[in-house]
């Protein structure tokens, strides 16, 4: 990853660790509701990898939001 890429995944990893937090779900549970493994989320959490579209789904559709408004800015 260049430091761009890098950066937005960091931005968006911080902002879906906010939202599950300000739903109070700790991040094990939250993994086992969204089907993906918690170090997986711990990982997209950080911003330390780059999540594929059906994952962010899927944690879009845990956070009771749509795609387009996990992805905005």
């Amino acid at each position: 990853m260049n430091t761009k890429e890098s950066k937005y995944f960091q931005k968006l990893g911080t902002k879906i660790k906010q939202l599950r937090e300000e739903k109070e779900i700790d991040q094990k549970s939250f993994a086992f509701d969204c089907e993906i493994g918690r170090t997986q989320l711990y990982m997209i959490e950080k911003g330390r990898t780059n999540p594929r579209l059906l994952t962010l789904i899927k944690i879009a559709d845990g956070l009771d939001m749509s795609i387009s408004e996990l992805l905005k800015s």
